[in-house]
C-alpha cells in the first residue's frame, strides 16, 4: 500500500490541526445535539485531509545527461515568460519565467540546475495576489543565485503570495547544489521566479503546468 509521505515543514501543523479538530468535536459532543456533531465530524475530516494534502512530499528522483538543462523549481502554472530588467543582483535585462502555485499543488521547491549557491538573500515585504506582476519586487521573497556547471549564474527568487506567510529557504551560500535536492518550501499558495540569459532557449508556454523536478523548463547556452 502507498503511503503519502508528508513534508517535514507540515508535521507541526497538522498536529497541531488534529488536535484543535479533536477539542472541537469533544466540545460538540458534550454541548450539542448528535445531528450537529455527525455534520461537524464530516467537516473536520474535510479539513484535515486538506491540510495534510497540502503538505504531501512526492519523492521525485531525475537523471539528466545534459547539464544545461533547467528543470522546474515547482509545481504549477507557468504565469510569465518575457525579457525583464533584473535590479537587484544582476542588474541588466533577463529572461524571466515564473511558475505559480496553487493551494492544491506540491509546494516543495527543488534546484533547477546542478552548480553552486552564490547567494541567499531573505527580503521583508508584502502579501500581494501572487499573479501580480509586482510581487517579485514587492512581496516577502528569498532570493537564490545559482552559477551552474559550465558557469552560467542564474537567479531563482521564491515570492510569498496573499495567502502564503513563511517562506523557508534551505539553500546556503558557498555549497554545492544538486537537482533531486529541494531549495525549500512556501506555504499556502505563492510562486516562484527564474531569471535566465538572454539567449536561454525556452521550452515551455505560457499557461502549461509545471512538475518541479520533472518539466524542462529551458536550456542555457553553454
Amino acid at each position: 500500500m502507498k503511503f503519502i509521505k508528508i513534508h517535514r515543514e507540515g508535521k507541526w501543523i497538522i498536529a497541531f490541526t488534529l488536535f484543535l479538530l479533536l477539542a472541537l468535536n469533544v466540545i460538540i459532543y458534550l454541548q450539542f445535539p448528535k445531528p450537529i456533531l455527525a455534520i461537524n465530524i464530516i467537516v473536520s475530516s474535510f479539513l484535515f485531509l486538506l491540510v495534510t494534502f497540502f503538505f504531501r512530499n512526492p519523492s521525485r528522483v531525475v537523471e539528466v545527461d545534459d547539464p544545461s538543462l533547467v528543470l522546474a523549481p515547482a509545481d504549477g502554472t507557468v504565469v510569465v515568460i518575457e525579457p525583464t530588467e533584473e535590479h537587484e543582483y544582476f542588474g541588466d535585462k533577463r529572461i524571466q519565467v515564473s511558475i505559480f502555485m496553487s493551494i492544491f499543488n506540491v509546494h516543495a521547491n527543488w534546484y533547477p540546475i546542478n552548480g553552486t549557491v552564490l547567494k541567499v538573500e531573505h527580503h521583508d515585504g508584502n502579501h500581494r495576489v501572487a499573479y501580480s506582476p509586482k510581487a517579485s519586487i514587492d512581496n516577502e521573497r528569498s532570493t537564490i543565485v545559482i552559477e551552474s556547471e559550465g558557469k552560467t549564474q542564474i537567479l531563482v527568487r521564491q515570492i510569498a503570495g496573499a495567502l502564503a506567510r513563511r517562506i523557508v529557504t534551505y539553500a546556503k551560500a558557498g555549497r554545492k547544489c544538486h537537482l533531486n535536492e529541494q531549495i525549500g518550501f512556501i506555504k499556502f499558495g505563492s510562486r516562484v521566479d527564474m531569471f535566465l540569459p538572454l539567449d536561454t532557449e525556452i521550452f515551455v508556454t505560457i499557461g502549461e503546468p509545471t512538475t518541479g523536478n520533472e518539466t524542462i523548463i529551458a536550456r542555457l547556452n553553454e
